[in-house]
């Protein structure tokens, strides 16, 4: 398969994300991987916070040693924090370079074998989730087509998170709609009911469904439900002292 073919198939399993058992750890895992497979690097990491204070998600591609002192201090230093804040790429650069900005940063890496740095967010438009790492044992400089590419990679990964997220949003907003729809027709439903049965108007027969209601200390919708169902006010138990339920 051609390299472009590959590319715009990486493209779309990055956005891809409306699955049921959609995993953020799974999208980071494929965007570390698609990194690696793509550009000249040694090693890629992704990190992406998590929305809790110090929290990131991370999964690591193409490393040959053990990363996690260079992603623990990424956290606190280095390009992954400073592209994060500015959602704009950090490097390339030697570690000399980046032993001037980040001396404890630039230290871990030196000892894990790479030789340059390169940092690219994971943003979609002014909304930054993360960055990417790329990690090189060559000293040469990356070229700049290879961060663009980086670059695009990384905003399909942030266009399919925050597509997720939002219809996860959504979907969750409908819930709760269609709860509150269902809870009115009830308590309607009732009242027609009680109204009819009493020989009152519905906005009496709602009235008497409350104070029913706030007496025995149950849900207004407890009370409708039992109209509809049973077509008389519920006769509930006397309350033990000191118990209430919960409204």
């Amino acid at each position: 398969m051609r390299r472009e073919q590959r590319l715009a198939d990486a493209v779309v399993e990055l956005t891809d994300t409306l699955v049921k058992d959609f995993d953020v750890t799974d999208q980071v895992t494929l965007l570390a991987e698609r990194c690696t497979e793509f550009v000249d690097v040694t090693a890629a990491a992704v990190m992406v916070a998590s929305g809790e204070a110090g929290r990131w998600t991370s999964a690591t591609a193409g490393a040959s040693a053990d990363l996690f002192d260079v992603l623990t201090l990424a956290r606190l230093e280095g390009p992954v924090l400073g592209s994060y804040r500015t959602g704009e790429p950090v490097g390339p650069m030697g570690l000399t370079g980046a032993a001037r900005r980040w001396p404890a940063f630039a230290a871990a890496v030196q000892r894990v074998g790479y030789r340059q740095v390169c940092s690219v967010p994971i943003r979609l438009r002014e909304e930054v989730l993360g960055s990417v790492l790329l990690l090189h044992a060559e000293a040469d400089p990356m070229p700049a087509s290879e961060v663009r590419l980086v670059q695009t990679l990384a905003t399909a990964a942030a266009i399919g998170h925050v597509h997720e997220r939002e219809v996860r949003g959504q979907s969750l907003v409908v819930t709760q709609l269609q709860t509150a729809l269902h809870g009115r027709v009830l308590i309607e439903q009732a009242k027609g009911i009680l109204a009819t049965r009493l020989d009152t108007d519905v906005n009496a027969a709602f009235e008497l469904m409350r104070g029913h209601a706030r007496r025995h200390r149950r849900r207004i919708l407890e009370v409708a439900r039992h109209v509809v169902e049973k077509r008389a006010l519920p006769d509930f138990p006397a309350k033990r002292p000191g118990h209430s339920h919960a409204r």
